[in-house]
Protein backbone atom coordinates (compact mmCIF):
# COMPACT_ATOMS: atom_id res chain seq x y z
CA UNK A 1 0.00 0.00 0.00
CA UNK A 2 1.75 3.19 -0.97
CA UNK A 3 1.70 6.24 1.15
CA UNK A 4 -0.72 8.09 -0.99
CA UNK A 5 -2.77 5.18 -0.62
CA UNK A 6 -3.01 5.01 2.69
CA UNK A 7 -5.93 5.32 5.60
CA UNK A 8 -4.82 8.37 7.04
CA UNK A 9 -6.58 10.12 10.39
CA UNK A 10 -6.43 12.32 13.02
CA UNK A 11 -7.59 11.22 16.36
CA UNK A 12 -7.79 13.38 19.79
CA UNK A 13 -8.77 12.37 22.92
CA UNK A 14 -10.33 13.98 26.66
CA UNK A 15 -11.18 12.17 29.74
CA UNK A 16 -11.71 13.63 33.22
CA UNK A 17 -13.62 13.06 36.41
CA UNK A 18 -15.28 16.26 36.27
CA UNK A 19 -17.28 16.83 39.27
CA UNK A 20 -17.10 13.46 40.37
CA UNK A 21 -14.30 12.24 43.51
CA UNK A 22 -13.31 9.69 40.09
CA UNK A 23 -12.72 9.06 37.09
CA UNK A 24 -14.68 5.81 35.65
CA UNK A 25 -14.41 6.80 32.36
CA UNK A 26 -12.06 5.19 29.46
CA UNK A 27 -11.03 6.24 25.95
CA UNK A 28 -8.82 4.93 23.49
CA UNK A 29 -7.33 4.98 20.33
CA UNK A 30 -5.03 2.91 18.05
CA UNK A 31 -3.21 3.47 15.32
CA UNK A 32 -0.94 0.74 13.58
CA UNK A 33 2.52 1.58 12.44
CA UNK A 34 2.45 -1.05 9.96
CA UNK A 35 0.76 -1.06 6.49
CA UNK A 36 -0.29 -4.94 6.86
CA UNK A 37 -1.83 -3.83 9.69
CA UNK A 38 -3.36 -0.68 8.62
CA UNK A 39 -4.89 -2.16 5.90
CA UNK A 40 -6.01 -5.42 7.44
CA UNK A 41 -7.20 -4.53 10.70
CA UNK A 42 -7.56 -0.63 10.88
CA UNK A 43 -8.00 1.98 13.11
CA UNK A 44 -9.59 1.64 16.72
CA UNK A 45 -11.21 4.26 18.85
CA UNK A 46 -13.42 3.61 21.77
CA UNK A 47 -15.06 5.01 24.67
CA UNK A 48 -16.55 3.50 27.53
CA UNK A 49 -18.74 4.81 30.51
CA UNK A 50 -18.14 2.72 33.81
CA UNK A 51 -21.22 2.51 36.30
CA UNK A 52 -20.34 3.95 39.02
CA UNK A 53 -23.29 2.22 41.21
CA UNK A 54 -22.03 -0.53 40.50
CA UNK A 55 -18.52 0.11 42.37
CA UNK A 56 -16.14 -1.37 40.04
CA UNK A 57 -16.64 0.93 36.93
CA UNK A 58 -13.61 2.73 36.61
CA UNK A 59 -12.32 -0.86 36.34
CA UNK A 60 -14.98 -2.00 34.35
CA UNK A 61 -14.05 0.43 31.61
CA UNK A 62 -10.71 0.44 31.49
CA UNK A 63 -10.76 -3.22 31.05
CA UNK A 64 -13.47 -3.03 28.49
CA UNK A 65 -11.57 -0.23 26.41
CA UNK A 66 -7.86 -1.89 27.01
CA UNK A 67 -8.80 -5.45 26.16
CA UNK A 68 -10.67 -4.40 22.91
CA UNK A 69 -7.65 -2.30 21.90
CA UNK A 70 -5.04 -5.04 22.50
CA UNK A 71 -6.59 -8.25 21.85
CA UNK A 72 -8.23 -7.23 18.23
CA UNK A 73 -4.92 -7.15 16.20
CA UNK A 74 -3.84 -10.57 17.07
CA UNK A 75 -6.99 -11.83 16.15
CA UNK A 76 -7.33 -14.67 13.25
CA UNK A 77 -6.77 -12.91 9.89
CA UNK A 78 -9.73 -14.96 8.51
CA UNK A 79 -11.68 -13.36 10.98
CA UNK A 80 -13.96 -10.69 9.43
CA UNK A 81 -13.82 -7.01 11.93
CA UNK A 82 -17.76 -7.62 12.71
CA UNK A 83 -16.94 -11.70 13.70
CA UNK A 84 -13.35 -10.12 15.69
CA UNK A 85 -14.88 -7.39 17.54
CA UNK A 86 -18.76 -9.52 18.49
CA UNK A 87 -16.23 -12.30 20.03
CA UNK A 88 -14.04 -10.21 21.83
CA UNK A 89 -16.98 -7.99 23.49
CA UNK A 90 -18.27 -11.31 24.58
CA UNK A 91 -15.15 -12.58 26.16
CA UNK A 92 -15.44 -9.23 27.71
CA UNK A 93 -18.41 -9.45 29.13
CA UNK A 94 -18.07 -12.84 30.76
CA UNK A 95 -14.86 -11.67 31.90
CA UNK A 96 -16.61 -8.51 33.55
CA UNK A 97 -19.98 -10.77 35.01
CA UNK A 98 -17.60 -13.12 36.27
CA UNK A 99 -15.99 -10.59 38.41
CA UNK A 100 -18.90 -9.26 39.87
CA UNK A 101 -20.36 -12.46 40.87
CA UNK A 102 -16.92 -12.95 42.73
CA UNK A 103 -18.25 -10.03 44.48
CA UNK A 104 -22.03 -10.72 45.00
CA UNK A 105 -22.21 -10.57 48.73
CA UNK A 106 -20.78 -6.99 48.62
CA UNK A 107 -22.56 -5.69 45.45
CA UNK A 108 -19.82 -4.95 43.53
CA UNK A 109 -20.54 -5.23 40.07
CA UNK A 110 -18.40 -4.48 37.18
CA UNK A 111 -20.46 -2.61 34.70
CA UNK A 112 -19.79 -0.40 31.93
CA UNK A 113 -21.03 0.96 28.92
CA UNK A 114 -19.38 0.59 25.41
CA UNK A 115 -18.91 2.32 22.28
CA UNK A 116 -15.98 1.21 19.92
CA UNK A 117 -15.15 1.81 16.71
CA UNK A 118 -12.92 0.47 13.84
CA UNK A 119 -12.21 2.31 10.66
CA UNK A 120 -10.80 -0.01 8.08
CA UNK A 121 -10.45 0.70 4.33
CA UNK A 122 -13.48 2.83 3.39
CA UNK A 123 -16.02 1.57 5.82
CA UNK A 124 -16.64 2.13 10.14
CA UNK A 125 -17.91 -0.42 11.77
CA UNK A 126 -19.42 0.63 14.59
CA UNK A 127 -19.77 -2.24 18.13
CA UNK A 128 -22.73 -0.02 20.78
CA UNK A 129 -23.55 -1.24 24.04
CA UNK A 130 -25.20 1.01 26.58
CA UNK A 131 -26.03 4.90 26.23
CA UNK A 132 -22.76 6.38 25.44
CA UNK A 133 -22.67 7.37 21.93
CA UNK A 134 -21.17 7.82 18.47
CA UNK A 135 -21.90 10.67 15.75
CA UNK A 136 -21.02 10.95 12.28
CA UNK A 137 -20.28 14.65 11.01
CA UNK A 138 -20.77 15.06 7.53
CA UNK A 139 -21.10 18.46 5.30
CA UNK A 140 -22.11 20.43 8.47
CA UNK A 141 -24.53 17.95 9.44
CA UNK A 142 -24.32 15.90 12.47
CA UNK A 143 -26.13 12.32 12.74
CA UNK A 144 -26.23 10.38 15.66
CA UNK A 145 -25.39 6.61 14.65
CA UNK A 146 -26.29 4.82 18.17
CA UNK A 147 -29.12 4.12 20.10
CA UNK A 148 -29.30 4.72 23.97
CA UNK A 149 -29.74 1.34 25.40
CA UNK A 150 -31.99 2.98 28.75
CA UNK A 151 -35.39 2.00 29.88
CA UNK A 152 -37.87 4.74 31.70
CA UNK A 153 -40.15 4.26 34.97
CA UNK A 154 -43.11 6.00 35.96
CA UNK A 155 -41.66 8.50 37.52
CA UNK A 156 -39.89 9.84 35.29
CA UNK A 157 -36.35 8.36 35.82
CA UNK A 158 -34.23 6.31 33.45
CA UNK A 159 -32.12 3.30 34.07
CA UNK A 160 -29.50 1.83 32.18
CA UNK A 161 -30.93 -1.43 30.36
CA UNK A 162 -28.00 -3.22 29.05
CA UNK A 163 -23.93 -3.20 29.54
CA UNK A 164 -21.19 -5.03 28.87
CA UNK A 165 -21.06 -7.23 32.36
CA UNK A 166 -24.84 -6.95 32.90
CA UNK A 167 -25.59 -11.02 31.89
CA UNK A 168 -23.77 -13.75 30.92
CA UNK A 169 -25.36 -12.99 27.27
CA UNK A 170 -24.31 -9.61 25.98
CA UNK A 171 -26.43 -7.96 23.10
CA UNK A 172 -24.15 -5.96 20.80
CA UNK A 173 -25.50 -3.38 18.07
CA UNK A 174 -23.17 -3.55 15.38
CA UNK A 175 -23.33 -1.71 12.17
CA UNK A 176 -21.76 0.08 9.31
CA UNK A 177 -21.14 3.28 7.41
CA UNK A 178 -19.21 3.99 4.67
CA UNK A 179 -16.98 6.49 5.18
CA UNK A 180 -16.10 9.79 3.13
CA UNK A 181 -13.09 11.65 3.05
CA UNK A 182 -13.29 14.92 5.44
CA UNK A 183 -15.90 12.60 7.41
CA UNK A 184 -15.49 13.34 11.60
CA UNK A 185 -16.42 10.66 13.64
CA UNK A 186 -17.39 11.35 17.32
CA UNK A 187 -17.57 9.09 20.40
CA UNK A 188 -18.76 10.85 23.43
CA UNK A 189 -20.01 9.64 27.00
CA UNK A 190 -23.35 10.84 28.57
CA UNK A 191 -21.41 13.29 30.58
CA UNK A 192 -20.82 15.53 27.00
CA UNK A 193 -23.96 14.81 25.05
CA UNK A 194 -26.22 14.84 27.74
CA UNK A 195 -25.57 18.47 28.23
CA UNK A 196 -24.99 19.48 25.06
CA UNK A 197 -27.97 19.96 22.45
CA UNK A 198 -27.42 18.79 18.85
CA UNK A 199 -27.33 22.26 17.76
CA UNK A 200 -24.03 22.98 20.15
CA UNK A 201 -22.76 19.94 19.21
CA UNK A 202 -22.62 20.63 15.14
CA UNK A 203 -21.33 24.45 15.94
CA UNK A 204 -17.90 22.92 17.35
CA UNK A 205 -17.56 20.73 15.24
CA UNK A 206 -17.97 23.07 12.26
CA UNK A 207 -14.86 25.19 13.62
CA UNK A 208 -11.84 25.51 12.00
CA UNK A 209 -9.72 24.39 14.99
CA UNK A 210 -7.66 21.27 15.80
CA UNK A 211 -9.30 18.09 17.11
CA UNK A 212 -7.66 18.28 19.97
CA UNK A 213 -8.96 21.81 20.76
CA UNK A 214 -12.73 20.33 19.20
CA UNK A 215 -12.96 17.69 21.82
CA UNK A 216 -11.63 20.14 24.37
CA UNK A 217 -14.32 22.66 24.02
CA UNK A 218 -16.72 19.99 23.98
CA UNK A 219 -15.81 18.53 27.54
CA UNK A 220 -15.40 22.26 28.56
CA UNK A 221 -18.99 23.56 27.38
CA UNK A 222 -20.33 20.19 28.56
CA UNK A 223 -19.16 21.29 32.00
CA UNK A 224 -19.90 24.93 32.04
CA UNK A 225 -23.38 23.66 30.86
CA UNK A 226 -23.47 22.09 33.94
CA UNK A 227 -22.37 18.43 34.08
CA UNK A 228 -22.18 16.83 36.77
CA UNK A 229 -20.24 12.99 35.45
CA UNK A 230 -17.12 12.10 33.98
CA UNK A 231 -16.71 13.84 31.05
CA UNK A 232 -15.07 11.86 28.21
CA UNK A 233 -14.57 11.63 24.35
CA UNK A 234 -12.68 10.74 21.00
CA UNK A 235 -12.59 12.35 17.74
CA UNK A 236 -11.57 10.91 14.23
CA UNK A 237 -10.84 13.42 10.95
CA UNK A 238 -10.67 11.37 7.97
CA UNK A 239 -7.91 13.13 6.26
CA UNK A 240 -8.06 10.55 3.48
CA UNK A 241 -9.41 7.04 2.56
CA UNK A 242 -7.35 4.48 0.65
CA UNK A 243 -8.44 2.99 -2.37
CA UNK A 244 -11.50 0.40 -3.24
CA UNK A 245 -11.20 -2.46 -1.24
CA UNK A 246 -12.26 -5.88 -2.42
CA UNK A 247 -15.59 -5.33 -0.77
CA UNK A 248 -15.92 -1.86 -3.02
CA UNK A 249 -14.90 -4.37 -5.95
CA UNK A 250 -17.60 -6.66 -5.06
CA UNK A 251 -20.13 -3.97 -4.33
CA UNK A 252 -19.93 -2.69 -8.04
CA UNK A 253 -18.96 -5.51 -9.90
CA UNK A 254 -20.90 -8.21 -8.68
CA UNK A 255 -24.33 -6.15 -10.66
CA UNK A 256 -22.22 -6.60 -14.16
CA UNK A 257 -23.44 -9.05 -16.31
CA UNK A 258 -21.24 -11.70 -17.79
CA UNK A 259 -19.86 -11.54 -20.99
CA UNK A 260 -20.96 -13.86 -23.96
CA UNK A 261 -18.55 -15.84 -26.15
CA UNK A 262 -16.07 -13.52 -27.89
CA UNK A 263 -15.50 -13.92 -31.71
CA UNK A 264 -12.25 -12.05 -32.85
CA UNK A 265 -13.19 -9.07 -34.45
CA UNK A 266 -15.92 -8.44 -31.65
CA UNK A 267 -15.42 -5.31 -30.07
CA UNK A 268 -16.08 -4.86 -26.15
CA UNK A 269 -15.80 -1.45 -23.99
CA UNK A 270 -12.91 -0.13 -27.38
CA UNK A 271 -10.83 -3.47 -26.98
CA UNK A 272 -10.23 -5.60 -30.01
CA UNK A 273 -10.38 -9.56 -29.92
CA UNK A 274 -7.78 -11.04 -31.92
CA UNK A 275 -8.02 -14.31 -30.62
CA UNK A 276 -9.10 -17.32 -27.92
CA UNK A 277 -5.37 -17.90 -26.27
CA UNK A 278 -7.13 -20.51 -23.74
CA UNK A 279 -10.77 -21.62 -22.94
CA UNK A 280 -11.90 -24.20 -19.72
CA UNK A 281 -15.43 -24.70 -17.87
CA UNK A 282 -14.15 -21.72 -15.41
CA UNK A 283 -12.98 -18.83 -17.76
CA UNK A 284 -11.44 -18.07 -20.95
CA UNK A 285 -8.71 -15.65 -21.96
CA UNK A 286 -8.93 -13.42 -25.24
CA UNK A 287 -5.61 -11.77 -26.80
CA UNK A 288 -7.23 -8.20 -27.39
CA UNK A 289 -6.29 -4.98 -28.65
CA UNK A 290 -7.06 -1.56 -27.04
CA UNK A 291 -8.55 0.39 -30.34
CA UNK A 292 -7.54 3.83 -29.20
CA UNK A 293 -3.48 2.99 -28.13
CA UNK A 294 -2.82 0.02 -30.14
CA UNK A 295 -1.82 -1.83 -27.23
CA UNK A 296 -1.81 -5.97 -27.23
CA UNK A 297 -3.09 -7.39 -23.78
CA UNK A 298 -5.02 -10.04 -22.37
CA UNK A 299 -8.49 -10.42 -21.40
CA UNK A 300 -9.38 -12.53 -18.57
CA UNK A 301 -13.66 -13.43 -18.64
CA UNK A 302 -15.94 -15.69 -16.36
CA UNK A 303 -17.22 -18.84 -17.78
CA UNK A 304 -21.11 -18.24 -18.24
CA UNK A 305 -21.57 -21.42 -16.69
CA UNK A 306 -21.42 -19.93 -13.22
CA UNK A 307 -23.63 -16.72 -13.93
CA UNK A 308 -25.63 -17.50 -10.40
CA UNK A 309 -22.55 -18.63 -8.33
CA UNK A 310 -21.97 -15.85 -6.52
CA UNK A 311 -19.48 -17.72 -4.62
CA UNK A 312 -17.44 -17.99 -8.02
CA UNK A 313 -18.38 -14.00 -9.05
CA UNK A 314 -16.78 -12.91 -5.60
CA UNK A 315 -13.92 -15.03 -6.10
CA UNK A 316 -13.50 -13.85 -9.66
CA UNK A 317 -13.34 -10.76 -8.93
CA UNK A 318 -10.64 -10.85 -5.96
CA UNK A 319 -8.61 -12.08 -8.58
CA UNK A 320 -8.11 -9.05 -10.10
CA UNK A 321 -7.73 -7.28 -6.55
CA UNK A 322 -5.37 -9.64 -5.62
CA UNK A 323 -3.52 -8.49 -8.74
CA UNK A 324 -3.39 -4.56 -8.13
CA UNK A 325 -1.69 -5.19 -4.98
CA UNK A 326 0.92 -7.50 -6.20
CA UNK A 327 3.86 -5.59 -8.04
CA UNK A 328 6.74 -8.02 -9.02
CA UNK A 329 8.71 -7.93 -12.72
CA UNK A 330 7.91 -11.68 -11.89
CA UNK A 331 4.27 -11.77 -11.60
CA UNK A 332 1.76 -10.84 -14.39
CA UNK A 333 0.42 -7.56 -13.90
CA UNK A 334 -3.25 -6.28 -14.11
CA UNK A 335 -4.02 -3.04 -15.94
CA UNK A 336 -5.67 -0.59 -14.52
CA UNK A 337 -9.50 -0.03 -16.46
CA UNK A 338 -9.38 2.65 -18.45
CA UNK A 339 -13.22 3.10 -19.41
CA UNK A 340 -16.02 2.14 -17.90
CA UNK A 341 -16.86 -1.75 -17.92
CA UNK A 342 -20.46 -2.82 -19.64
CA UNK A 343 -19.33 -6.43 -18.67
CA UNK A 344 -17.55 -8.64 -15.80
CA UNK A 345 -13.87 -9.38 -17.02
CA UNK A 346 -10.10 -7.63 -15.91
CA UNK A 347 -6.92 -7.03 -18.16
CA UNK A 348 -3.37 -8.44 -17.95
CA UNK A 349 -0.54 -7.36 -19.39
CA UNK A 350 0.69 -10.36 -22.59
CA UNK A 351 3.39 -12.04 -22.01
CA UNK A 352 5.48 -13.40 -25.01
CA UNK A 353 6.57 -16.78 -23.63
CA UNK A 354 5.05 -20.83 -23.11
CA UNK A 355 3.79 -22.15 -20.29
CA UNK A 356 6.72 -23.91 -17.89
CA UNK A 357 5.73 -27.03 -18.23
CA UNK A 358 5.81 -27.00 -21.86
CA UNK A 359 9.55 -25.44 -21.83
CA UNK A 360 10.15 -27.92 -19.33
CA UNK A 361 9.52 -30.68 -22.09
CA UNK A 362 11.49 -28.94 -24.62
CA UNK A 363 14.31 -28.13 -21.87
CA UNK A 364 15.34 -31.82 -20.35
CA UNK A 365 17.67 -30.91 -17.76
CA UNK A 366 18.62 -27.65 -18.61
CA UNK A 367 22.31 -26.02 -17.25
CA UNK A 368 22.12 -26.15 -13.62
CA UNK A 369 23.20 -22.44 -13.68
CA UNK A 370 19.68 -21.91 -16.05
CA UNK A 371 17.82 -23.76 -13.85
CA UNK A 372 19.02 -22.23 -10.32
CA UNK A 373 18.26 -18.67 -11.71
CA UNK A 374 14.63 -19.88 -13.02
CA UNK A 375 14.04 -21.07 -9.24
CA UNK A 376 15.10 -17.81 -7.88
CA UNK A 377 13.10 -15.98 -10.11
CA UNK A 378 10.15 -17.89 -9.23
CA UNK A 379 10.70 -17.16 -5.35
CA UNK A 380 11.26 -13.59 -6.02
CA UNK A 381 7.89 -13.51 -7.31
CA UNK A 382 6.34 -15.72 -4.41
CA UNK A 383 8.11 -12.99 -1.97
CA UNK A 384 5.75 -10.33 -3.73
CA UNK A 385 2.83 -12.25 -2.67
CA UNK A 386 4.04 -13.05 0.44
CA UNK A 387 4.85 -9.38 1.35
CA UNK A 388 1.05 -8.52 1.11
CA UNK A 389 0.25 -11.51 3.42
CA UNK A 390 -1.37 -13.70 0.23
CA UNK A 391 -0.33 -17.31 -0.36
CA UNK A 392 -0.60 -18.12 -4.09
CA UNK A 393 -1.56 -21.82 -2.98
CA UNK A 394 -1.74 -23.43 -6.88
CA UNK A 395 2.03 -22.70 -7.90
CA UNK A 396 2.50 -25.12 -10.58
CA UNK A 397 4.36 -24.96 -13.92
CA UNK A 398 1.31 -24.47 -15.70
CA UNK A 399 1.11 -21.23 -13.99
CA UNK A 400 4.61 -20.12 -15.06
CA UNK A 401 5.00 -18.15 -18.12
CA UNK A 402 8.43 -18.44 -19.61
CA UNK A 403 10.00 -16.42 -22.30
CA UNK A 404 12.90 -17.04 -24.78
CA UNK A 405 15.02 -14.77 -22.31
CA UNK A 406 14.18 -17.14 -19.55
CA UNK A 407 12.16 -14.61 -18.15
CA UNK A 408 9.31 -15.83 -16.10
CA UNK A 409 6.08 -14.73 -14.96
CA UNK A 410 3.17 -15.83 -12.13
CA UNK A 411 -0.20 -16.16 -13.29
CA UNK A 412 -3.41 -17.34 -12.23
CA UNK A 413 -4.68 -15.88 -9.06
CA UNK A 414 -7.82 -18.15 -8.97
CA UNK A 415 -6.76 -20.19 -5.63
CA UNK A 416 -4.69 -17.69 -3.87
CA UNK A 417 -5.80 -16.97 -0.26
CA UNK A 418 -5.44 -13.26 1.25
CA UNK A 419 -5.12 -12.91 4.71
CA UNK A 420 -7.67 -10.38 6.59
CA UNK A 421 -10.33 -11.18 4.20
CA UNK A 422 -13.56 -12.35 5.50
CA UNK A 423 -13.98 -15.93 4.14
CA UNK A 424 -13.25 -18.95 5.03
CA UNK A 425 -9.79 -20.73 4.05
CA UNK A 426 -11.23 -23.56 1.29
CA UNK A 427 -8.36 -25.78 0.16
CA UNK A 428 -8.06 -26.77 -3.34
CA UNK A 429 -10.69 -30.07 -5.21
CA UNK A 430 -9.04 -32.40 -6.53
CA UNK A 431 -10.80 -32.34 -9.99
CA UNK A 432 -8.07 -34.66 -11.50
CA UNK A 433 -6.35 -32.15 -13.77
CA UNK A 434 -2.57 -32.34 -14.18
CA UNK A 435 -0.72 -29.83 -11.82
CA UNK A 436 -3.15 -29.18 -8.87
CA UNK A 437 -2.67 -32.32 -6.69
CA UNK A 438 0.60 -32.52 -8.16
CA UNK A 439 2.43 -29.83 -6.73
CA UNK A 440 0.22 -28.33 -3.93
CA UNK A 441 1.16 -29.37 -0.45
CA UNK A 442 -0.59 -32.60 0.33
CA UNK A 443 -1.27 -30.28 4.50
CA UNK A 444 -2.90 -28.09 1.92
CA UNK A 445 -5.18 -30.44 0.05
CA UNK A 446 -6.56 -31.85 2.59
CA UNK A 447 -7.66 -28.89 4.69
CA UNK A 448 -5.26 -27.51 6.23
CA UNK A 449 -3.55 -23.86 5.52
CA UNK A 450 0.05 -23.96 5.75
CA UNK A 451 0.91 -20.80 4.15
CA UNK A 452 4.27 -19.92 3.23
CA UNK A 453 5.58 -23.61 3.89
CA UNK A 454 2.87 -24.34 1.36
CA UNK A 455 4.08 -22.00 -1.24
CA UNK A 456 7.71 -23.47 -0.99
CA UNK A 457 6.27 -26.90 -0.77
CA UNK A 458 5.21 -26.45 -4.60
CA UNK A 459 9.08 -24.32 -5.42
CA UNK A 460 10.31 -27.37 -3.77
CA UNK A 461 8.47 -30.07 -5.88
CA UNK A 462 9.13 -27.67 -9.14
CA UNK A 463 12.83 -27.24 -8.53
CA UNK A 464 13.09 -31.47 -8.27
CA UNK A 465 11.72 -31.55 -11.58
CA UNK A 466 13.53 -28.93 -13.09
CA UNK A 467 16.53 -31.13 -12.11
CA UNK A 468 15.33 -34.87 -12.72
CA UNK A 469 12.31 -34.64 -14.87
CA UNK A 470 10.65 -36.51 -12.82
CA UNK A 471 8.23 -35.46 -9.37
CA UNK A 472 9.88 -36.22 -5.73
CA UNK A 473 6.73 -38.78 -4.77
CA UNK A 474 6.36 -40.26 -8.76
CA UNK A 475 3.33 -39.93 -10.66
CA UNK A 476 1.10 -41.74 -7.80
CA UNK A 477 0.89 -38.71 -5.79
CA UNK A 478 -1.83 -37.21 -8.20
CA UNK A 479 -4.34 -40.20 -7.24
CA UNK A 480 -4.07 -39.17 -3.20
CA UNK A 481 -7.14 -38.70 -1.68
CA UNK A 482 -6.53 -39.09 2.25
CA UNK A 483 -3.79 -38.80 4.61
CA UNK A 484 -3.37 -42.64 4.42
CA UNK A 485 -2.35 -42.48 1.00
CA UNK A 486 0.09 -39.63 1.20
CA UNK A 487 1.55 -41.43 3.96
CA UNK A 488 2.31 -44.71 1.70
CA UNK A 489 4.37 -42.29 -0.35
CA UNK A 490 8.01 -42.28 -0.59
CA UNK A 491 10.88 -39.87 -1.27
CA UNK A 492 12.64 -40.63 -4.39
CA UNK A 493 15.82 -39.49 -3.70
CA UNK A 494 17.07 -37.12 -6.71
CA UNK A 495 20.40 -38.70 -7.38
CA UNK A 496 18.50 -41.71 -8.20
CA UNK A 497 17.33 -40.28 -10.94
CA UNK A 498 20.22 -38.20 -11.84
CA UNK A 499 23.61 -39.36 -10.71
CA UNK A 500 24.67 -35.92 -11.35
CA UNK A 501 23.25 -34.54 -8.04
CA UNK A 502 25.60 -34.43 -5.25
CA UNK A 503 23.87 -35.88 -2.07
CA UNK A 504 23.29 -32.23 -0.33
CA UNK A 505 21.65 -30.79 -2.91
CA UNK A 506 19.31 -33.84 -2.65
CA UNK A 507 18.82 -33.61 1.09
CA UNK A 508 17.97 -29.71 0.18
CA UNK A 509 15.37 -30.96 -2.13
CA UNK A 510 13.72 -33.65 0.21
CA UNK A 511 13.40 -31.01 2.90
CA UNK A 512 11.64 -29.07 0.88
CA UNK A 513 8.90 -31.60 0.02
CA UNK A 514 8.75 -33.27 3.21
CA UNK A 515 5.31 -34.13 4.46
CA UNK A 516 5.83 -33.33 8.13
CA UNK A 517 5.59 -29.40 8.38
CA UNK A 518 8.50 -30.09 11.38
CA UNK A 519 11.21 -31.37 9.04
CA UNK A 520 10.24 -28.60 5.75
CA UNK A 521 11.82 -25.46 5.74
CA UNK A 522 10.48 -22.69 7.51
CA UNK A 523 10.96 -20.12 4.79
CA UNK A 524 11.83 -19.45 0.88
CA UNK A 525 15.24 -18.18 1.82
CA UNK A 526 16.85 -20.52 3.81
CA UNK A 527 15.71 -23.32 1.15
CA UNK A 528 17.19 -21.23 -1.72
CA UNK A 529 20.56 -20.84 0.54
CA UNK A 530 20.75 -24.54 0.85
CA UNK A 531 19.92 -25.21 -2.91
CA UNK A 532 22.72 -22.90 -3.87
CA UNK A 533 25.27 -23.51 -1.15
CA UNK A 534 26.19 -26.63 -0.13
CA UNK A 535 24.94 -27.06 3.53
CA UNK A 536 27.80 -28.05 6.10
CA UNK A 537 25.19 -30.20 8.02
CA UNK A 538 24.69 -32.44 4.97
CA UNK A 539 28.58 -32.91 3.64
CA UNK A 540 28.50 -33.67 7.30
CA UNK A 541 26.13 -36.42 7.37
CA UNK A 542 27.61 -37.78 4.10
CA UNK A 543 30.35 -40.17 4.87
CA UNK A 544 31.25 -39.84 1.36
CA UNK A 545 31.92 -36.40 0.33
CA UNK A 546 31.96 -37.37 -3.04
CA UNK A 547 34.45 -36.55 -6.06
CA UNK A 548 32.44 -38.11 -9.26
CA UNK A 549 33.96 -35.73 -11.82
CA UNK A 550 30.26 -35.30 -13.13
CA UNK A 551 28.74 -33.92 -9.58
CA UNK A 552 32.18 -31.35 -9.96
CA UNK A 553 30.94 -30.55 -13.06
CA UNK A 554 27.78 -29.54 -11.85
CA UNK A 555 28.88 -27.56 -9.11
CA UNK A 556 30.89 -25.88 -11.50
CA UNK A 557 28.46 -25.43 -13.36
CA UNK A 558 25.73 -23.77 -10.27
CA UNK A 559 28.64 -21.48 -8.96
CA UNK A 560 32.37 -20.98 -9.81
CA UNK A 561 33.12 -20.64 -6.38
CA UNK A 562 31.14 -23.99 -5.23
CA UNK A 563 34.57 -26.13 -5.09
CA UNK A 564 36.69 -23.48 -3.31
CA UNK A 565 33.90 -23.51 -0.81
CA UNK A 566 33.67 -26.65 -0.64
CA UNK A 567 37.53 -27.08 0.24
CA UNK A 568 36.43 -24.13 3.08
CA UNK A 569 34.03 -26.02 4.33
CA UNK A 570 36.41 -29.28 4.50
CA UNK A 571 39.13 -27.42 6.59
CA UNK A 572 37.19 -25.74 8.98
CA UNK A 573 35.69 -30.05 9.79
CA UNK A 574 39.15 -30.83 10.12
CA UNK A 575 40.10 -27.65 12.33
CA UNK A 576 37.31 -29.37 14.49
Amino acid sequence: MTKSNRLSINLASHSEKGLKEINEDAVGFFVPTEDRLLEGKGIILAVADGVSSAEAGKDASETAVKRFIDDYYPTPDTWSVKHAGQKLLSNINITLFKRSHEFANEEKGYLTTFSGLVIKSRTCHLFHVGDSRAYLFRNNELKQLTRDHVASIATGRSFLARAVGMDNCLQIDYSTVDLEDNDLLLATSDGIHDFLELDKLTEILSLNISEQEKIDLLAKTAFDNGSDDNISGVIAQVNQLPNESLNDYNSKLLRLPFPPPLDPGVKLDGYKVIKELFASSRSQLYLVEDTDSGEQMVMKTPSITFEEDTGYIDRFIQEEWIGKRISSEYVVKIIEQKRPRTCLYYLMEYVHGISMDKWMKQNHFPKPKVAISIIEKIAKGLAEFHKTETIHQDLKPANILIDTHNNIKIVDFGSVFVAGLAEIFIPLEHEGVLGTATYSDPKYLLGKNTGIQGDLYALATISYELFCGKLPYGEKIEECQTAFEYDRLRYIPANEVNPVIPMWFDRTLQRGVAFDLEERYENIDEFLTDLKNPNPVYLRDDPKVTKNKSQVLFWQLLSGFWILMLILVIAMFKQG
